[in-house]
């Protein structure tokens, strides 16, 4: 880690804040904007829309993080990006609604992200945290973060990859290359953002040829591009207004549990990483309430959900940087970015196979991280190994059965729609068994790792 040069609450001359900020800003770039072009091609929305998709995420990006670093916030150093937890749900409440549209799914979307958020401000702001947490240990987390990154298997080969795997292996090498393979930081932070730019760069070469012809996958059309303008503003509930509805709401509550979970963890690494003592429960309630109003602001702004980013808090122990007013210039750049509507439009072109790759990498790294969290609790013991592996084991079989069962869920009234929402995302799945089996069964503090978890 490098030594600290600005501290949280120093302030940088103006272009070291503007020059700080921005690489934030691009270090957030590839993972923030994959979210949205995961949901884009699953809604059928046209190159156009996902341009403009992109730019309301940028927006409720923005917005989030501003409300993050400020008093109604932990006031750390944490940037609030695209959350890869809600991508399940999501998906599943596009499938129950996406025979109506785009803008019909992402009107429940919305008032899912509404409701969900304000209940997660609330258990924030009431000082409710610390009490919810004591029932989540390392034998919960686990196998809900690894159900949420394989579970995804399918989007990144099947949905993308496999569309032409040149391309995509192509992507994955470079950023096995950049991140393992070279010894320079820098190159290290940016390896997915560089990855997409090179192979991007040579498929446009490639079009401009007549290699690759409109029908191929890897083919770019930069015609959506020009069309586009050069300047917008998304507004607030671009795609209509919020709806609110028991089953996209029972469906994204696995996503709230997720972010939960990862947001207490980031807390503690960004105070290390700035040198500070330990969050206190005050911080880490403001913190989770920020982020609730930032999931409801995604809603309302035609986003998505938001959640801490730990590549960012990497950046912080690369550069020494901690001031969250550099944080805070960054949010504002990606509020500039969110009303140059070329850049969403542009970004919107990056073929199929581009995205394969990087979601191959990503996934499969968070999958891993669930894994990770599992070393923190005793994974000797066999009460452990039993209810990982069960909860796993449901989590990845159970949804697919659920999901062909949907006439008879439905036929239950509302409750069996929540129940079959819940019941088809491999994330609530392994949540549940997990944690019910966990705080049910004896076992002993060390062994559920809290004490470890305590101590970090």
């Amino acid at each position: 880690m490098s030594k600290l040069i600005y501290g949280v609450d120093d302030k940088p001359r103006f272009p070291i804040m503007v020059l700080a900020g921005a690489q934030h800003v691009l270090t957030l770039f590839g993972a923030t904007t994959l979210v949205p072009l995961i949901f884009g091609p699953a809604m059928n929305m046209t190159p156009t829309q996902i341009g403009f998709f992109i730019s309301c995420v940028y927006m409720s990006m923005g917005l989030a993080t501003l409300i993050q670093t400020s008093t109604m916030g932990s006031r750390l150093p944490i940037v609030q990006g695209s959350s890869f937890s809600f991508i399940p749900p999501i998906m599943t409440i596009i499938g129950v609604y996406g025979a109506q549209g785009a803008n019909v799914c992402l009107q429940y979307i919305g008032g899912a992200l509404i409701l969900g958020g304000f209940i997660m401000a609330l258990i924030g702001y009431t000082g409710l945290v610390g009490k919810v947490r004591r029932f989540i240990t390392p034998v919960t987390v686990g196998p809900t973060i690894m159900a949420i990154g394989f579970s995804l298997a399918p989007v990144a080969i099947g949905g993308n990859a496999a569309n032409y795997w040149p391309v995509s292996l192509t992507v994955v090498i470079l950023i096995f290359l950049f991140s393992l393979g070279m010894k320079n930081r820098y190159i290290n932070i940016f390896s997915i953002l560089s990855s997409v730019v090179i192979v991007y760069l040579l498929c446009l070469v490639l079009s401009s040829s007549g290699v690759f012809t409109p029908d191929h996958p890897a083919y770019i059309d930069l015609s959506s591009v020009i069309a586009a303008k050069w300047f917008q503003f998304t507004g607030i509930a671009p795609w209509g207004a919020p709806k609110f509805s028991l089953v996209a709401f029972g469906a994204i509550v696995a996503g709230f549990f997720a972010v939960f979970i990862e947001s207490i963890g980031d807390y503690y690494n960004v105070s290390h990483a700035c040198g500070l003592k330990d969050p206190s429960e005050e911080t880490i309630n403001k913190g989770i309430g920020a982020e609730g109003l930032g999931c409801a602001i995604g809603g309302l702004c035609g986003g998505v959900a938001c959640t801490s980013y730990t590549e960012n808090i990497g950046l912080i122990g690369l550069t020494g940087v901690g001031s969250r007013w550099v944080v805070r210039t960054g949010a504002v750049l990606l509020i500039v970015m969110s009303c140059i509507g070329k850049l969403g439009a542009l970004v919107a072109t990056i073929p199929t196979p581009i995205i394969g790759g990087c979601y191959i990498a990503l996934f499969g790294i968070i999958g891993a991280l669930g894994i990770q969290a599992l070393s923190r609790a005793d994974m000797n013991s066999q009460r452990n190994v039993m209810i990982v592996g069960f909860s796993f084991l449901m989590a990845l079989g159970l949804p697919g059965w659920v999901e062909g069962q949907q006439e008879m869920f439905f036929s239950l009234g509302i409750f069996g729609q929540v129940l079959w929402a819940i019941g088809k995302t491999a994330m609530a799945v392994a949540g549940i068994c997990a944690g019910v089996l966990d705080n049910v069964i004896p076992g002993t503090d060390e062994e559920r790792g809290i004490r470890k978890k305590e101590s970090h």
